[in-house]
C-alpha cells in the first residue's frame, strides 16, 4: 500500500482516487449502486419516449364461460 489511507470526510475526491486504484472492485460497485436510484427516475420516461410500453397484466383468474357445457364422452366412460 502506498502511504496512509486518506480519510473520506476530510478529502473525499482524494479518497475516491485512492479507492479506485487500491480497491477497484469496492469502488466501482459503490459507483454502480449509486446510479440505481437515478435509474428509477430516468429510465421509465426514456422507455416511453422510445416507444416501449409496459406489458398488459397477467390475469389472475380464468374466465368461466357462460354457455352451456358439452357432455364429454371418451375412453373409459360408462355412458355408452
Amino acid at each position: 500500500m502506498s502511504g496512509a489511507t486518506p480519510r473520506f470526510w476530510a478529502t473525499p475526491l482524494k479518497y475516491c482516487r485512492w479507492a479506485a486504484r487500491e480497491r477497484p472492485s469496492l469502488f466501482w460497485s459503490c459507483v454502480i449502486a449509486g446510479f440505481g436510484p437515478l435509474h428509477l427516475i430516468v429510465v421509465p420516461p426514456v422507455r416511453r419516449a422510445l416507444g416501449d410500453y409496459d406489458a398488459p397484466q397477467i390475469p389472475m383468474t380464468y374466465p368461466v364461460p357462460t354457455t352451456p357445457r358439452k357432455k364429454l364422452t371418451g375412453y373409459g366412460d360408462e355412458t355408452e
